[in-house]
């Protein structure tokens, strides 16, 4: 029976052994051994390979039988299917208790496949072995500073736990790590998940004390009912995130041949990710979005946001968008209309949204911040505008007239002052533990400016649109009333 030590063995090896290692540096074994030296895992690393080559400049062994006793819990192979009976018995032999199958030629290649990869589980299941896969790209696990995969990248730490029926977009979100900042815990890729699958990865990360948010990418699903409620008790642990392939005909067919799954009814799936609690995400970016505002923000206690920006038209986009979620946008409480009156010059909108009118200054960001996020009847609090400063210093730093006629001087001010507003909102975020997001195009188009930049060293996500914020913000409100759907049930904490 699969055990929290199985997937301790997977995630957190003592000692991992590369099965296959190749001299040929497009082949995987080849990839999975460098990426494996090359991203920081400081636990002891053996190959295998039938001439004994050396790779990388490692000596290797002829197989599995020639590893120490007891000393290593992960197998990573890249050997034939053919091969691979033989080496799940000599992994157990060896007290190794994960098993992560690279090859293919299984499941997704027809009956005959299918019929190899039952008998692969029927054997890994007597010899009490976890493996994931085949068919599989690998795994990464910050933690322990684990990239074993066949492709890049290796993202950052953080608290994503990442789990996929398609190895490539275990690669796609990663990369949206690397780009943001915003780190992961886990990733893997279950390839055709002959013993186990997405839905066992989320039931890992939710006891995981690494992970907060699971972030899924599936085709289809196997025993809908069974899928549904073990989905339904891990939401009352931890936010899913979903993206789905496979919704129309063609998109069912395509994942068929890739990992041999079948695609569920899309209304239906649809349906059920909204009742067990799960964010439904519509594209990768949203999915990753949404992921990363879980990870990174306080939970808002209700709808009720404000909108905070330094142009009048960003505003209005804002509140397009919340009118097709569950967010309120709040009318201004008298005393905070008050308030701002006192901050701003006499022009700016003295509504919400809350248009500065050009009122921004060194001391008015900091006060308007302050009295808007801090305010009980305000739940989150949407800023816009971040990085306008820095964006002209870029470009008076990058002209023919830099450093000179006081341009470094100016350049300098407008970088330690988006910084600084970035610092103000997010201390404010802190001290009221309300949800403040920061959008900017920015954040994809001169990822160093210095308001992207603080968002990312304070290990926050800078989204890349106010729609993209209202929308990631709309499924955290909702798992919000999801929870509170259980009244007569104490909430998860995350």
């Amino acid at each position: 029976m699969i055990s929290t030590e199985h997937f301790k063995a997977l995630f957190d090896p003592r000692a991992i052994v590369v099965a296959g290692a190749s001299t040929h540096p497009g082949k995987f074994g080849f990839v999975a051994l460098h990426n494996i030296l090359s991203c920081g895992y400081v636990g002891e690393v053996f190959a295998t390979n039938r001439e004994r080559s050396e790779v990388l400049g490692r000596p290797t062994l002829a197989d599995l039988t020639e590893v120490p006793d007891g000393v290593a819990d992960l197998v990573f192979v890249c050997t034939p299917a053919s091969s691979n009976p033989e080496l799940l018995r000599q992994a157990a032999a060896k007290g190794i208790r994960a098993v992560f199958i690279a090859s293919a030629g299984y499941g997704e290649s027809g009956e005959e496949g299918l019929a190899l990869q039952s008998e692969l589980v029927d054997l890994a299941n007597q010899l009490d072995l976890l493996i994931v896969g085949p068919n599989g790209q690998g795994l990464v696990s910050t933690p322990s500073h684990l990239c074993a995969q066949i492709v890049a990248p290796y993202p950052p730490a953080g608290r994503i736990g990442i789990a996929s029926q398609s190895g490539n977009f275990v690669s796609s979100f990663m990369n949206l790590s690397r780009q943001s900042g915003v780190g992961v815990s886990r990733a893997i890729s279950v390839g055709n998940a002959a013993q186990v699958g997405v839905i066992d990865m989320l039931e890992y990360y939710a006891d995981d004390p690494e992970t907060t948010v699971g972030l899924v990418y599936l085709e289809g699903v196997a025993e809908g009912r069974v899928f549904a409620d073990r989905l339904e008790a891990v939401c009352r642990r931890m936010p899913v995130v979903i993206l789905k392939g496979g919704a129309s005909g063609s998109g069912a067919k395509a994942a068929a041949s890739h990992t041999g799954s079948l695609a569920t009814d899309d209304r239906v799936f649809d349906g059920m990710c909204r009742q067990m609690g799960a964010a439904r995400a519509s594209s990768v970016a949203e999915a990753f979005d949404i992921a990363a505002a879980f990870a990174t923000l306080p939970v808002p206690s209700g709808p009720r946001v404000a909108v905070v920006t330094t142009v009048g038209g960003w505003g209005v986009l804002a509140a397009d968008a919340t009118a097709t979620t569950n967010l309120e946008l709040l009318d201004l409480p008298d005393d905070l209309r008050s308030t701002l009156d006192g901050l701003l010059p006499p022009r700016w909108s003295r509504n919400n949204p809350i248009d500065l009118a050009g009122g921004e200054t060194k001391d008015t960001v900091p006060a308007v911040l302050d009295a808007v996020v801090g305010h009980r009847d305000i739940d989150a609090t949407l800023v816009l505008g971040m990085g306008i400063q820095s964006n002209q210093g870029r470009l008076e730093r990058e002209g023919p007239f830099y450093p000179d006629h006081g341009l470094e001087r100016i350049v300098a001010f407008h970088d330690r002052q988006d910084t600084r507003y970035v610092e103000v909102a997010l201390a404010a975020s802190a001290a009221s533990n309300k949800p403040v997001l920061i959008a900017s195009e920015l954040s994809v188009a001169d990822p160093s400016n210095a308001a992207v930049s603080a968002v990312r060293e304070a290990g926050r996500y800078c989204f890349a649109s106010a729609e993209r914020a209202v929308r990631a913000l709309h499924f955290m409100n909702e798992r919000v009333r999801w929870l509170e759907s259980f009244s007569t049930e104490p909430s998860p904490d995350r």
